[in-house]
């Protein structure tokens, strides 16, 4: 069913959420949707990879509240301009992915067990880099407008315009390579749909945002956050890297059948080491941005329920957990579903209570139809 169950769950919250509150569908709300997903999918996005495997990464949440101290020592302690401590925060997770993926790979020590205890691990890592307590705030204004800045209304529109471009440029050639090499191929119909729907999906999500959402005559604040085009970005990189390379195609064989993936040659080890360096600087990418919508960083930073959030991300978006199945949209999809059930209890004024247990619903249906839909698939092969 892949992502159809996270689509039908973002128009049901939106519809119920709209009318319970119709506060809920205003620009000021939709604009503070997309702001605050934005840890949550790229944390997810670094969990695909690693769940296509068959693996788990529970260290992920801690790893990014680890990234985030050092950039806010970088900036905050060293003096350092925010590049170099971007720089130290996804270097410091890369070091963490090839860690983990090592014990894992090549020690074979069971993910569960050596991301469990890189959980504690970082937990305690990001106290002693705090000392034990410490906030930092973080005073770059670069690091700071990622989470909090919007784009001016024309440049907003210009990306959309590219957005759609590219998608139909995309869409026109696969399909001529396709017919190229006698593979069935869409109708030409199907694919002026999609490229009308999403054409019409960016406007209106452009034309939104673009509104002026200042209760204050003083302050303008309109436009697409720029936490959108960030998200953009890595979306476009790691689907071209899952879906049009060699590197790709070998994290779906492994996670599909191990075995037979290195019987055929692949380097398997290499992958999973890979899979867990990926995840582990996704989830530094994801510290960066809650710092930046945090304004500093502190012992919660990475902690409570944010490895839960990433993790249901990917699955309610449609990655499968037991390997071999998923796409990075599927985070950007689930960490839609759970920024809207986070958001839309808020504005309800339900408790935390419900939050969790709404949250767990969704992820453990999610998880359901992974499994019907794998028993469907064994089933028929």
């Amino acid at each position: 069913m892949g992502a159809l169950p996270a689509v039908l769950g973002i128009i049901v919250l939106t519809i119920v959420f709209s009318a319970a509150r119709p506060s809920f569908l205003t620009p000021l709300n939709f604009a503070n949707l997309l702001t605050q997903a934005g840890p949550i999918v790229v944390l997810g996005m670094g969990l695909v990879f690693v769940l296509l495997l068959g693996e788990i990464d529970l260290s992920a949440g801690f790893a990014s509240g680890v990234c985030a101290a050092v950039l806010a020592i970088m900036l905050t302690t060293n003096g350092y301009p925010w590049y170099v401590g971007v720089a130290a925060a996804i270097a410091t997770g890369v070091v963490i992915g090839l860690l983990l993926g090592f014990l894992v790979a090549k020690v074979g020590i069971p993910s569960f067990v050596v991301t469990l205890a890189g959980f504690l691990a970082f937990q305690g890592t990001v106290l002693w880099l705090l000392k034990e307590g410490t906030n930092i705030s973080v005073r770059d204004e670069v690091i700071i407008s990622l989470e909090n800045e919007y784009m001016p209304p024309m440049v907003g529109w210009a990306l959309g315009g590219l957005t759609v471009l590219g998608f139909a440029a995309t869409q026109l050639i696969q399909q001529r390579n396709r017919r190229r090499r006698g593979l069935p191929a869409m109708l030409w119909q199907v694919v002026a749909f999609r490229v009308i729907g999403l054409a019409v999906l960016v406007g209106v999500a452009v034309s939104v945002l673009n509104e002026e959402r200042s209760r204050n005559a003083l302050f303008s604040l309109k436009g697409v956050p720029i936490v959108v085009p960030v998200i953009g970005v890595l979306l476009l990189l790691w689907t071209f890297v899952l879906r049009r390379t060699a590197f790709g195609r070998h994290i779906y064989a492994v996670g599909g059948n191990r075995e037979a993936a290195r019987r055929a040659g692949i380097a398997v080890d290499r992958i999973r080491i890979s899979a867990f360096v990926i995840c582990s600087a996704m989830a530094a990418v994801s510290g960066i941005l809650a710092a930046s919508m945090a304004r500093s960083v502190d012992p919660n930073t990475g902690g409570s329920n944010v490895l839960l959030y990433g993790v249901a991300a990917a699955v309610i978006g449609g990655t499968s957990l037991f390997g071999g199945k998923g796409r990075v949209l599927d985070a950007v999809l689930g960490g839609l579903v759970i920024t809207m059930i986070i958001n839309g209890m808020g504005l309800v004024g339900w408790s935390s209570a419900y939050k969790y247990v709404a949250t767990g619903v969704v992820l453990l249906l999610a998880a359901s139809v992974d499994a019907f839909s794998r028993r469907r698939s064994a089933a028929s092969s």
